[in-house]
């Protein structure tokens, strides 16, 4: 069914093309008033109806499509169908729009048929810059975020990495092969589900591989219908191919969702709460400041999944794919956690400091693997960006992939170095984000809209990935080329594995004897 639908999709796209190629001609020796007088960035010609489409979603990855551009262009001011959207792939730009005119972009794009949706108004990642926004990305940080529940969830954290490695031992010791990405993922959905909802998903009746399943169909969908915005008055055709099952999943997760809450509020108040009391508390106070409903909690959680389980769990499959690529990076991560951290015992979180090997790893991995290699904003009032007028309502697409595979910045951008993360250079970079004084090295973002969970993000990776190459070798299974793994990238706007990373964990210290 979903080759079914990509296939009138992209059908009704290559008609509207041709149409607007047999228009062309007409329009070439008509030129309107050029960006350049208007003070706008170059903008290439563009065909009628559908702009500037056919030059760049044509590629299977669109981030890759706008790295090409820039790098023949630089800064482009382009029209897909209605919408008009500002390019950025350097880190000088993306440093105007993250730190000197953040708040003049502190919206971001939303769904044009968002209303027809479940949750589509509720959403917390596209509210526009407001009181709900600022109150949600409050909460999220004091109480999922803070000092207090850092501490708390690293408890949480130990005991499922615990569960995830004992999984991965039972498999090599039955020689049995894992899908890398299926089984961070478990880890990544547990370890969210308990730092959220004070709860393992249960088990029992596979609702975490519900919920797993639909967290991953959440992302893809959004990918897929954030196409329809850009056809103009055609827009709706996106909601047409994909808006009954996009509201379908969203009830099916509502389900799911609505348990838990009726859990939450059956057990009562408690001095241990988690997001969820938290977010029960508003909901039931007529005096809160924030008026909540429940499908805005119920968006809210979904977002966090989202955000806190496919992520993640890309990023550490991309880790170990570049290790087991590398195994001379591989053996000096083992030995560096080894003479840290002794062969008797697992490596711990606090551990991490001490290994400035493998955090520059985790490094590069997301400098070339970005989790989400466009960050998107929409300007909320007309504003100069690189010398340029940027008109209030235009979308802006920061190119993060490009910026940090950008030759003037990195060298030999393309290659996986750790090294480079570990000596003075003009790659070194300050990873405190927060207060923003570099943007060479941006894998979540910038500004008041980057993402909030950067630190938990470096924390859990760094854990996960030192405990595997403490714990495991690896074997590829089937035919792999030249014992390689095959780092093609997906289609769309994320950055994900074309093929999953299957592969044959052979115990080497098995933390759980004795």
């Amino acid at each position: 069914m979903g080759t079914f639908t990509d296939l009138q999709y992209y059908t009704i796209f290559f008609i509207l093309s041709f149409i607007s190629t047999l228009l062309l001609r007409s329009f070439l020796n008509r030129i309107t008033t050029p960006t350049t007088r208007l003070g706008l960035p170059p903008s290439p010609p563009a065909l009628p109806i559908i702009g500037h489409l056919r030059l760049h979603f044509l590629s299977s990855s669109i981030y890759k499509s706008f790295h090409s551009l820039s790098t023949q262009y630089g800064p482009l001011y382009l029209h897909f169908g209605a919408s008009r959207c500002l390019l950025v792939s350097s880190a000088a730009m993306a440093a105007e729009i993250f730190k000197t005119n953040d708040l003049a972009f502190a919206s971001r794009p939303r769904l044009a048929f968002a209303d027809k949706l479940p949750y589509g108004t509720s959403s917390f990642i596209t509210a526009e810059y407001g009181d709900y926004w600022r109150f949600m990305k409050k909460l999220c940080v004091t109480e999922l975020l803070g000092v207090k529940q850092l501490e708390r969830s690293r408890v949480v954290r130990r005991e499922e990495l615990d569960c995830f490695l004992k999984k991965l031992v039972e498999s090599g010791e039955n020689g049995e092969a894992v899908d890398v990405r299926a089984e961070v993922m478990k880890l990544t959905n547990h370890s969210t589900c308990r730092v959220i909802l004070s709860a393992r998903c249960s088990e029992d009746n596979d609702e975490a591989e519900r919920l797993i399943e639909m967290v991953t169909e959440c992302v893809e969908l959004a990918v897929k219908m954030s196409f329809g915005d850009v056809f103009g008055p055609l827009k709706r055709l996106g909601f047409w191919i994909y808006g009954r099952k996009a509201v379908e999943l969203t009830l099916r997760y509502d389900e799911i969702l609505e348990k838990m809450l009726k859990e939450h509020e059956e057990r009562g108040k408690r001095e241990d709460k988690d997001l969820m009391d938290v977010l029960l508390e508003v909901y039931q106070d007529d005096k809160a400041g924030m008026k909540l409903n429940r499908t805005h909690i119920k968006a809210f959680i979904l977002e966090l999944f989202m955000a806190g389980t496919n992520t993640s769990a890309e990023s550490m499959q991309w880790t170990i794919a570049e290790l087991i690529n590398h195994p001379d990076v591989f053996k000096k991560v083992r030995e560096e956690i080894e003479l840290a951290v002794g062969r008797t015992r697992l490596v711990e979180e606090s551990d991490i400091p001490n290994l400035p090997y493998l955090q520059a790893v985790v490094k590069e991995t997301l400098r070339l693997h970005p989790p989400a290699p466009v960050a998107t904003r929409e300007c909320r009032k007309n504003c100069k960006i690189g010398g340029f007028n940027i008109p209030e309502k235009t979308a802006v697409a920061i190119n993060l992939y490009a910026i940090m595979r950008d030759p003037e910045i990195w060298d030999d951008p393309t290659e996986f170095r750790p090294e480079r993360f570990l000596v003075p250079s003009k790659e070194q970079v300050d990873l405190d984000q927060t207060k923003g004084q570099n943007f060479n090295f941006v894998p979540f973002g910038g500004g008041r809209r980057g993402c909030p969970g950067t630190l938990l993000a470096f924390a859990m990776m760094n854990t996960t990935v030192a405990a595997i190459v403490q714990c495991f070798d690896w074997k590829l299974g089937g035919d792999g080329d030249g014992g390689k793994v095959d780092m093609q990238s997906g289609p769309g706007l994320s950055l994900s594995m074309l093929h999953p990373l299957k592969c044959h964990p052979i115990v080497h210290f098995n933390p759980f004897e004795g």
